[in-house]
């Protein structure tokens, strides 16, 4: 991948827009049906919080994903995320015109996907993160590897990583932590 010699460190001090694949990085990427053909998934609370003090601190967000689910508007809006593409294969033209609509260059933005249709936007953006089991194409051309699996946290550890390259973690604790800031 062109620029993987950046370090991380660097990569992350730029970037201010979180861009999100669904299956496979929101959700451990399991598709429960019901018996009236009802689709399930389960989202991790930490990835929800961790988009939470994303957006306290004034930076952007969206979800570009293949698969086209009610339940994925719901949890975006309940997270906070406006910018929502579902039912796309070729990611690339969606997050150009996220980039575009938001004035947001791609050395500004963090992409996390973990399967092949996510490789193009993984090649175009700041910071190319993807979960611990993402698929093995995917995990050979990221900046970043989670230590946490897709659907059990994997965001969130993202946003931590930025937000501390960024030192904004110390701003979020203290806003936490229960004493006057």
């Amino acid at each position: 991948m062109g620029g993987k010699e950046t370090r991380l460190e660097d990569r992350l001090k730029p970037i201010e827009m979180l861009v999100l694949d669904v299956d496979g990085v929101l959700t451990d990427g399991g598709i429960i049906y019901s018996d009236r053909g009802e689709e399930w998934k389960q989202f991790h609370v930490r990835d929800g919080s961790g988009l939470m003090i994303w957006h306290w601190l004034k930076k952007q967000s969206a979800i570009i994903t293949g698969r086209t689910s009610h339940i994925v508007e719901v949890r975006a809006r309940e997270m906070g995320i406006t910018r929502v593409v579902q039912g796309v294969l070729d990611k690339l033209p969606a997050y150009e015109e996220i980039l575009e609509e938001c004035g947001i260059k791609p050395e500004q933005t963090c992409y996390v996907g973990d399967d092949v249709p996510d490789l193009p936007v993984l090649r175009r953006c700041g910071l190319a993160a993807a979960p611990a089991d993402a698929c093995a194409d995917v995990r050979s051309v990221v900046h970043y590897v989670c230590q946490t699996r897709s659907g059990r946290g994997a965001v969130r550890e993202v946003i931590e990583l930025i937000l501390r390259g960024q030192a904004l973690w110390n701003r979020v604790l203290d806003r936490f932590s229960g004493e006057k800031v």
